[in-house]
Formats: C-alpha cells, sequence, structure tokens
C-alpha cells in the first residue's frame, strides 16, 4: 500500500455524534429502507448485521416455506424511545473529516421500571434501567468496527445518566447479534418472552353473552394495574401516563354476568394499544398458489359475507397491527373470560383498516398466554432479552456492586411487562 493510500485510509475515522432532524432525517431513512431485511434465519446473521449488530425485526422467526415477515419503522424517528425522561439517537458517520456519510444508527433510552421484587408488600422496587434499540448499520460498511462503536457510546450515555442496568432483545437464532451483545460487550441471555399474533377478520368475534366486558378510565385502570402488576418485572413507573395514552384505545375488564357465589370471583384485564401509525408489517416469500388461494377466500367473503369465510387479510401488502398489554386475569373462568377480552379487541380492530393483526407480548411462564387466542403463523417464541449491569467490563472486572442483588442472575418474575411503547 502506497504512502497516499495509508494517510487516505487513516483519514476514515468513525465519528460519532447526535441525531439531527434537518441534517439526517433523510439519511436515516435511507439506512431503514436498505437494512430492511426478511426474518428467515438464513438471512440473519449476514445480512442485518455489522460486527454482529442487532436484528432490525427482533421479534420474529423463520416461517414455514420460507415466507419471511418485514418490520418497517414509519413516521417519528424517536417513537420507541421519546416516551422516556432521558432518550438519544446516535448516528455514525465514516469517512473523510469533514466529508463523511451517515452509514450506522442506534436509539437508547432511560426509563424506571419495576424490578419484579417488593421492598414491602405492597412497594415494589424501581430501577433506572438503559434500552438499546434500533441499531443499523448500511450493507456496504460493515465489519468496520461501526456497530461496536454505536453500543459501546449509547452504553456510555445511558451510564452518565444513571442506568443501573441495560437491555436489549434480539432472537435465539440471530447468533451475530448474540455474538455481538453477549460476546463483545458481556450482555447475558436474560428472558423470553413469546410474541401471539391473531389475524383481524371481516366478521365481528362473538363474545359469550355470560361475559361483559367494561372499559376502565385510565385512573382505574392504573389502580387496578397497581394490584395486579405486583410484582412483576418492566412495568414502567409511568404507567398511568401510558394507559392515559392517545394510542391506548382502552382498557378493558371481563366479569361474569351472575356469577355462581360458592366460586372464587373470576375477571380478565387488559389494554389496548394502535401501532398502526409507528409501525408497517407485510409477509413476503408466500408462494403464488398460496396467495391465489387467500385472495380467492378473501373475494368469497366480501361477495357472499353470509357464508362467514374466514378469510386472511391481505398481509401480503403492507399492514398495521393493534398491541395487547397488561393482560392479566384470576378466578376459575378467568381464561375464558380473557379469551372473551381478545375477541373484544378483536373487534375495536376491525374498525380499523389499517390494522391486519392483533398481537400480544407475553412471558413464556405467564397463564395468560395459554388463553390468548393465535395462530402459530403469526407467533414467535424465539424472543430474547439480554441484560448486562453497566460498569461491568465483559470480562467480569468493574464495579460490580452486591452480588447478591445482581438483576442479572435473578430467576424471573411470574409476570413480565412487555411496553408496546418500545415494539
Amino acid at each position: 500500500m502506497g504512502e497516499g493510500e495509508e494517510s487516505r485510509k487513516d483519514t476514515m475515522a468513525i465519528r460519532v455524534r447526535e441525531f439531527d432532524m434537518e441534517r439526517d432525517l433523510a439519511a436515516v431513512e435511507e439506512l431503514e429502507r436498505r437494512c430492511q431485511v426478511g426474518l428467515s434465519d438464513d438471512q440473519a446473521d449476514d445480512a442485518e448485521h455489522d460486527d454482529g449488530g442487532a436484528k432490525k425485526c427482533r421479534r420474529r422467526r423463520k416461517k414455514k416455506r420460507g415466507m419471511s415477515l418485514y418490520v418497517e419503522q414509519i413516521g417519528d424517528p424517536f417513537a420507541r424511545v421519546r416516551h422516556s425522561p432521558d432518550y438519544v439517537m446516535l448516528v455514525a458517520e465514516y469517512g473523510e473529516e469533514g466529508a463523511g456519510e451517515a452509514v450506522g444508527v442506534i436509539k437508547a433510552c432511560v426509563r424506571t421500571v419495576s424490578r419484579g421484587k417488593t421492598m414491602t408488600k405492597t412497594k415494589q422496587q424501581f430501577a433506572k434501567v438503559a434500552c438499546l434499540l434500533g441499531l443499523r448499520v448500511s450493507p456496504s460498511h460493515r465489519r468496520l468496527g461501526i456497530a461496536t462503536e454505536l453500543v459501546r457510546r449509547a452504553e456510555a450515555w445511558c451510564a452518565a445518566r444513571g442506568a443501573a442496568h441495560a437491555t436489549m432483545a434480539t432472537t435465539a437464532s440471530n447468533a451475530a447479534s448474540l455474538a455481538l451483545f453477549a460476546g463483545r460487550f458481556g450482555y447475558a441471555p436474560f428472558r423470553r418472552p413469546v410474541f401471539l399474533g391473531h389475524p383481524v377478520h371481516r366478521h365481528r368475534a362473538r363474545v359469550p353473552g355470560a361475559h361483559r366486558v367494561l372499559q376502565l378510565p385510565p385512573p382505574l385502570a392504573a389502580a387496578a394495574y397497581a394490584a395486579l402488576l405486583s410484582p412483576a418485572e418492566f412495568v414502567p413507573a409511568d404507567l398511568p401516563a401510558l394507559l392515559a395514552h392517545k394510542l391506548t384505545l382502552g382498557t378493558y375488564l371481563a366479569v361474569e354476568r351472575g356469577p355462581d357465589p360458592s366460586l372464587p370471583p373470576s375477571f380478565a384485564l387488559l389494554s389496548v394499544w394502535d401501532a398502526t401509525r409507528s409501525l408497517r408489517l407485510r409477509v413476503g416469500g408466500a408462494a403464488p398458489l398460496l396467495r391465489a388461494s387467500l385472495a380467492a377466500a378473501r373475494a368469497l367473503d366480501q361477495h357472499a359475507p353470509w357464508l362467514r369465510v374466514p378469510s386472511l387479510p391481505d398481509v401480503f401488502r403492507p399492514f398495521g397491527t393493534y398491541l395487547l398489554y397488561g393482560l392479566r386475569m384470576s378466578g376459575p373462568e378467568g381464561p375464558a373470560l380473557l379469551r372473551s377480552l381478545c375477541r373484544h379487541a378483536h373487534n375495536v380492530a376491525r374498525k380499523n383498516p389499517a390494522c391486519a393483526v392483533v398481537a400480544a407480548d407475553l412471558g413464556p411462564d405467564d397463564p395468560a398466554a395459554a388463553a390468548v387466542p393465535h395462530w402459530p403463523s403469526f407467533s414467535c417464541d424465539e424472543d430474547v432479552w439480554c441484560v448486562k449491569k453497566l460498569g461491568v467490563a465483559a470480562d467480569g472486572a468493574g464495579n460490580a456492586g452486591d452480588d447478591d442483588d445482581d438483576w442479572t442472575t435473578a430467576p424471573p418474575a411470574d409476570v413480565l411487562f412487555v411496553d408496546p411503547r418500545e415494539f
């Protein structure tokens, strides 16, 4: 290599700075477009990462017959972190000083969430936790250490704002992402939520007449969750604000009409979040015969609705989703009441032409997961949440604090709360 080439290489530094809306929006949108890939496992390792960076579509798995689910973030680029009191988007530039292009981006936020353990019988223990998400690196600039530098800078930003732990999410099949976060940065696999999705049909789902569905005002919903989510992990300290948010379409309570007084009382509770304004999903890779048969079923259902054909919405075009969160149930009729609430949420989603799927994220051992209606083709059990204690190096050195109170090795709580704002 000549002296000129060596000198030019030295000027090709990685520079990380905060996102500027006017300067960077077009470049980041183009980066998102270039990084968009499917969900099949054979694409995950090579197509989505630099140095094993995080997947674009974190909550997915390989589908039958090669089908994949594509996810596109739309609207506000800060949508997944803006709810936090502290949040940032960092942009990586690569190239000669003053002429570099934006080739990488990461988002981070610091929020206060419950630890899944109580300080007293009624008061939960909370902690400041960082969430790293939305790591993207241009396909033409991978294997240059850009993802590593973005993660390092994001962690430092969060630690400076008091975060005690950092979390990120990927999938079990995403070896490259796990290699970066678990191998290089010392994150440990932590929780395994399950994603349960159900398509929205043209016809109303039947809610049994013996079940009564009530909508709770946000203050009453917050009081109910305060009692039902103790102890639970990752309940946000600003849960009342989430319940009152304009995209929370309602919190619904299901009870029995004329319950049997000899049995314990039964009820179910959930909230509905409208994600159609921030996400677009699309199924790709389907065989032409499958596409044609589903289109025929939709046409038949449209022209002969009395047949009540369970036609699938057109998921091969971009569609939106409603997310169910805060799913709780109790009593012998709890599972049946929760199924009724899911049907009610389906009926709410029918009113929005942009919504084609209703979905929920739950802990794998949560009894509510077994009661949620879902289709396997729209569901996933490959999610992996990883966590590390900030200030601890990958080799274990650093200020580890009290090992007896290390959340990273604590057993999971009975309930895992998944904040729909961070989907």
